[in-house]
């Protein structure tokens, strides 16, 4: 636990039992707030801790929360029936709005929690039976998935925990998929973005109203329902090992050495600052140099979810923006289904032939609509009528032509250039990576399918005049089909391909 505050400092109001209204007698407050920010809790990690000074705990504990007139404390089921009642004594700061709106809804609950010389120090809820609870959301596993979303957010600001309880109210509905947005909201709109916390909250009156269309009653719920499961992250990095990124970036390139150092470079870059570099990535070079594995391994070293967008299948601007809510088939746009299958805000987009971006017809320049994405200052699509923050968006085009790229474009890149590769990597990138590949897919054996030195040496100079590596993969292909036909149909053990052999193959 980390940055204590004092007893009720900057929260949610927690009444000694004793006191009432009517008694005349001050409310006590029973617990205090901290902020942290670890994403796993533990015994040693706990985000709440009940008072164990006059018994100890078991270690698996049900019950409920308790707060009428919002006085918060823990109830037990005990053994033998009795009801036993214990005060909060600090929470964590995240979890202030799930514990009130668990009590408020009647859940029943077990805590997973272990005596510790400071309280009963609980590291996990689970949800066990409703009970009176009217809160539909609360099946189907919404309670984890609610521990995790907050988990995975960082502490929120003390003006936050001031303002939650007056600015979040709850509401009676009872459709499902609008009363889940509602009770997210009410337990977790703190690890919203601002403007996007506003956003839903407008959203939300139109979806609840009976003064609007169904039409835009479905729309606005659609929105809700991409938004809200989309996981926005900050903007705050991991260091990350250049030991390791070398190691992905070995395994998943032969040669390309140049290459490998500009990107250990930008990985460095983002241990210094924990950002994203200002500039995404051009991979620029022939086809089948492996651009797209470069991207590809790139995503894997920053540990996040990749997307591709295909330029060259897109002729109208409004495939990327979305189309507006008046019309009855209006979507979402591609970037914003992006982001709706990561499932984070946080991803690796990876931008498909550049070079091939179509002029449109007659409705703008797609290309150009990627200028405010590259820019990291945030895209609106047209359906969801938000600005969408893309601060931890990292791009990464491919072109084969970078000429054909306008400058506008081209200026938010580091361009690293591609080299084809030279006949002796060609040999080894068959040998070792083609061919081993297309066995393993194809169920043989290395020692079943052999290739003399002087048949590759055929192999690559037929072609010579092929930039990249993708004939000679077919051609890794053709030979290990053509040799499991002879294992099975002819019973030979193995084929060692020879000159002639190859030669007859391939003409």
């Amino acid at each position: 636990m980390t940055g204590r505050t004092p007893p009720c400092s900057n929260t949610m109001p927690v009444f000694d039992f004793n006191s009432t209204p009517e008694s005349g007698k001050a409310p006590e407050c029973t617990y205090e707030v901290f902020y942290a920010s670890n994403h796993e809790v533990s015994p040693e990690q706990p985000f709440l801790i009940l008072d164990n000074s006059s018994r100890e705990w078991p270690h698996h504990a049900e019950g409920l929360f308790v707060n009428p007139i919002k006085r918060t404390a823990f109830e037990f089921n005990s053994i033998d029936g009795h009801k036993m009642t214990t005060d909060i004594i600090s929470i964590d700061a995240r979890f202030t709005s799930l514990l009130k709106w668990l009590g408020e809804n009647h859940i029943h609950v077990r805590l997973s929690g272990a005596n510790r010389p400071e309280g009963y120090a609980v590291y996990k809820i689970k949800e066990m039976s409703f009970g009176a609870a009217t809160k539909l959301s609360a099946e189907d596993g919404f309670l984890q998935f609610m521990i995790e979303r907050l988990l995975a957010s960082d502490a929120p600001s003390e003006v936050d925990v001031v303002d939650e309880d007056a600015e979040e109210e709850g509401d009676d509905m009872r459709l499902t998929s609008v009363q889940s947005i509602t009770d997210f909201m009410n337990c977790a709109g703190r690890t919203l973005p601002d403007n996007i916390r506003l956003w839903a909250r407008r959203n939300l009156a139109v979806a609840r109203s009976h003064e609007v269309t169904q039409e835009e009653r479905r729309h606005a719920q659609r929105a809700l329902s991409i938004m809200m499961n989309i996981q926005w992250k900050g903007n705050y990095f991991e260091s990350i090992d250049p030991v390791e990124a070398r190691r992905i970036l070995d395994e998943e390139l032969y040669g390309m050495d140049r290459v490998k150092q500009r990107i250990i470079e930008t990985i460095i870059q983002i241990n210094r600052t924990h950002t994203l570099p200002a500039y995404g990535l051009l991979l620029a070079g022939p086809a089948g140099t492996g651009k797209s594995q470069v991207a590809y391994a790139v995503a894997r070293i920053l540990k996040l979810p990749w997307t591709t967008l295909d330029m060259s299948s897109i002729n109208d601007p409004e495939q990327l923006t979305g189309s507006s809510r008046i019309y009855s088939n209006a979507k979402p746009g591609i970037i914003m289904e992006a982001f709706s299958m990561a499932g984070e805000s946080n991803l690796v987009f990876i931008i498909n032939e550049l070079d091939k971006a179509a002029a449109g017809k007659g409705n703008g320049n797609p290309a150009d609509v990627l200028l405010t994405l590259l820019d990291n200052l945030g895209f609106t699509d047209n359906y969801m009528e938000c600005m969408i923050p893309t601060a931890g968006v990292y791009p990464i085009a491919t072109a084969n032509d970078k000429s054909a790229i306008s400058a506008p474009l081209l200026s938010r890149f580091a361009v690293i250039d591609i080299p084809d590769y030279t006949p002796e990597e060609k040999k080894v990138i068959f040998s070792r990576f083609a061919l081993p590949k297309v066995l393993k897919r194809m169920s043989l054996l290395p020692e079943e399918v052999v290739v003399s030195d002087e048949a590759l040496d055929v192999i690559v100079a037929n072609h010579a005049g092929d930039s990249g590596i993708r004939d000679l993969e077919q051609v890794a292909e053709h030979l290990a089909a053509n040799a499991l036909y002879r294992i099975e149909v002819d019973h030979v053990k193995s084929v060692t391909f020879t000159v002639d052999m190859v030669e007859a193959l391939l003409n």
